[in-house]
């Protein structure tokens, strides 16, 4: 995800690598180029001043543009949305870490060191692997060099988050049957360690619940038709000024479609996305630092 100053315009109105600008840029030279060859050939041989459809199109085009800019609108907001719901979504996990490693640190005495280390171990392999389980990466990157074996049995073909939880809660039942937990200490742990699959769950329901096919699909041909009809409704009154006009029009309405296409899967590795790998480093230093 980019950081910036809301404030430096300077730096806004500079392109950067994930700008609109550089990705439409072929596409843009196209569009001009189709609407040269419209002008072209619609001034110099046609002269359909005098055509009745053809002065109705700025007509059609100033009612087709309200429609086109409240879809926009309702499919950014709606990606949007996916993007906030996601941030909330690990904004809580951060929070949940925290809980747990605080929890373990009160009820577990200074002495149990092995169930500490664990679960320093653990609060930070489940952010990391939940990281990579919703990027849905193929080839998996070594995530820690952790030598417990409780973690080196995980089975990475099966869902590796739920097996991280469920070897927490099996070491909090554990400690409570040796009698080293009371039932209380128990339940408000099992709480925020269910919690865990509860925050995972919803992610993986952001990332397996796109914006229906239809509806986006509808959206990139309404405005692809809208901008190639666009010339024959301008060029008469405007001239070759109708060739600036339609490619600048065209690069509003498209990249609010990019922008759209890029934080509804929060989860990615486009430049806008969550930054899910600085966010799971610091769940896993915060339990650490809490559990030392």
């Amino acid at each position: 995800m980019i950081t910036y100053d809301s404030r430096d315009w300077f730096k806004a109105l500079a392109l950067h690598r994930s700008d609109t600008f550089r990705k439409l840029l072929p596409t843009l030279v196209v569009v001009g180029v189709l609407t040269w060859g419209i002008g072209y050939v619609e001034t110099q041989h046609f002269r359909l001043a005098d055509d009745h459809l053809v002065s109705k199109l700025p007509m059609m085009h100033s009612l087709l543009g309200f429609a086109i800019s409240m879809l926009l609108v309702f499919r950014t907001n709606t990606a949007y949305d996916r993007w906030w719901e996601a941030r909330k979504l690990w904004g809580e996990l951060v929070n949940v870490s925290r809980n747990v490693a605080i929890k373990v640190t009160t009820i577990f005495p200074a002495e149990d060191t092995a169930s500490r280390e664990f679960y320093a171990a653990s609060i930070g392999r489940f952010a990391k692997e939940l990281c990579v389980h919703l990027r849905s990466e193929k080839t998996r990157t070594e995530l820690d060099a952790e030598t417990l074996p409780e973690l080196a049995g995980i089975d990475r073909t099966k869902h590796v988050p739920s097996q991280i939880a469920r070897l927490m809660h099996e070491r909090a039942h554990r400690v409570y049957r040796e009698g080293k937990m009371s039932g209380d200490q128990l339940v408000g742990l099992a709480t925020d360690l269910t919690a865990f699959m509860n925050i995972c769950g919803a992610c993986e329901r952001i990332k397996n619940t796109p914006i229906p096919y239809s509806y986006a699909t509808f959206i990139k041909k309404f405005i692809v038709v809208y901008v190639l009809t666009l010339p024959f409704g301008l060029v008469l009154a405007l001239g070759y000024l109708t060739i600036p006009v339609v490619v600048f029009v065209f690069y509003v309405l498209a990249s609010l479609e990019l922008i759209a296409e890029e934080i509804e899967d929060p989860f990615g590795m486009d430049s806008n996305d969550l930054p899910l790998d600085r966010l799971a480093t610091m769940i896993g230093a915060n339990a650490r630092e809490i559990l030392s």
